[in-house]
């Protein structure tokens, strides 16, 4: 069998295409069921998450089990298969272990080290396992990966200062109000991931704000998200108060999704105070003509990557050192396996010829009779030899390629010649 990963994610495809093939969570177990039902799939894993939609499988044939997990993508997403086909993302064998492993350790992130894609990759795992989906095959990459993870992050510098989106918002909007955000009220629109994070990080925010107003369109998600932060400083408000909210706020970070703006220049025209929006929407869920409201300041989705642009780049070395962590443990992993697969069919070819010889021995037992059993002795250990000098170079030959395309076609040439 051999390993594949199979996904989307925020490197070759669209936010909005991204959006649209998140799975939730709670239907993990549907995608993992129907995946193994496939017939060309045996394990797989399934994370879905804002920046990526991925399988990692093991699998039979190569391009019936790309055939097989797209068809599985476009039925749990919904989406036609000509939006995604030509923008999959596609990893094979040690391929896949290199990619996992960068993942994990936030190199693939859109800010690099951030530590959520930790836990996600891990509840991937426990949510296969639940589902019977996953053997010891991908239980192993994925606890080596996680722990290259964990690895790159304690050892470089890679998950210090600035780590997310959520993050920079914060911390630029700290910058500029200053003192002025002590106290304040804040509007936080959206209740998924980044609106989590973004919460978070102005609950700790120093000087403390007075309160955090979460409104989103899906009301029991905000009531979830509030549930989670508990702080008595989280406020939870209906959908159709974001305009009441949205003019008495120092503050409004924009964390959510939509078609069209949802904040506009009328909602603001009014406001006696000054005013600072960071929109991190995609496509911009802000108004663009606030900007001409004179106690309006609007920050869009650029300005925050510049800031954590410039948080990376005083990082780089970090980085570099991070990649070089990561390289050096997908290497232990892939001499782990290969040794692994190389023990295998070297027992069972050694057990084969064992077998042979304790076979034709036993056979001409009645032949020896005349000997003693010293001369027994030395028939047997001749045989042995002889059998093993033979076996010698097939089993190195085995060895050496463990691993490799011809590992794999020694591997079952052998196990066909001889029957394993």
């Amino acid at each position: 069998m051999a390993l594949i990963s199979v996904g989307l994610d925020h490197e070759h495809v669209s936010r909005d295409l991204l959006e649209r093939a998140t799975v939730a969570e709670h239907d993990w177990g549907k995608v993992l069921r129907t995946l193994v039902a496939q017939r060309n799939v045996h394990e797989a894993v399934f994370v879905s998450t804002c920046l990526r939609t991925e399988v990692v499988a093991t699998i039979d044939l190569f391009h019936g089990a790309i055939e097989d997990i797209s068809v599985t993508l476009a039925e749990v997403t919904g989406l036609e298969r000509g939006e995604f086909d030509s923008r999959l993302t596609v990893h094979f064998d040690r391929g896949v272990v290199t990619h996992l492993f960068q993942v994990a350790a936030g190199l693939k992130s859109l800010v690099p080290g951030e530590f959520e894609i930790l836990g996600q990759l891990r509840r991937a795992l426990e949510l296969a396992r639940e589902e019977q989906t996953v053997g010891g095959e991908l239980t192993e990459l994925f606890h080596r990966a996680l722990a290259a993870g964990r690895r790159a992050r304690t050892e470089t510098g890679i998950a210090r200062g600035t780590t997310s989106f959520a993050q920079a918002s914060v911390s630029m909007a700290r910058a500029e109000l200053g003192e002025s955000l002590e106290g304040a009220d804040v509007l936080v629109v959206g209740a998924g991931q980044l609106a989590t994070g973004v919460a978070r990080s102005l609950l700790d925010v120093d000087p403390a704000v007075g309160s955090v107003t979460i409104v989103n369109r899906g009301e029991p998600r905000a009531a979830a998200l509030a549930r989670s932060l508990d702080d008595p400083r989280v406020v939870l408000a209906p959908w159709p108060t974001l305009p009441e909210h949205a003019m008495r706020s120092r503050l409004i970070v924009m964390a959510i999704e939509a078609a069209s703006p949802v904040v506009t220049r009328a909602m603001l025209e009014a406001t006696e105070h000054d005013v600072m929006i960071v929109d991190l929407g995609v496509p911009r869920t802000v108004s663009a003509d606030v900007v001409g409201l004179a106690r309006v300041q609007l920050v869009g989705l650029e300005e925050v990557g510049a800031r954590v642009r410039e948080a990376i780049g005083a990082r780089q070395g970090e980085l570099d050192q991070a990649r070089d962590l990561v390289r050096l443990d997908v290497e232990r992993f892939v001499d782990d396996q290969r040794a692994r697969g190389a023990a295998g069919i070297v027992r069972d070819l050694r057990a084969h010829f064992d077998g042979v010889v304790d076979a034709e021995l036993a056979r001409r037992d009645h032949d020896l009779d005349a000997f003693s059993e010293a001369q027994r002795d030395v028939v047997r250990s001749v045989v042995r030899s002889v059998v093993a000098k033979i076996a010698h170079r097939p089993t190195v030959a085995l060895r050496d390629a463990a691993g490799t395309d011809q590992g794999a076609r020694l591997t079952e040439a052998t196990r066909q010649l001889f029957d394993l």
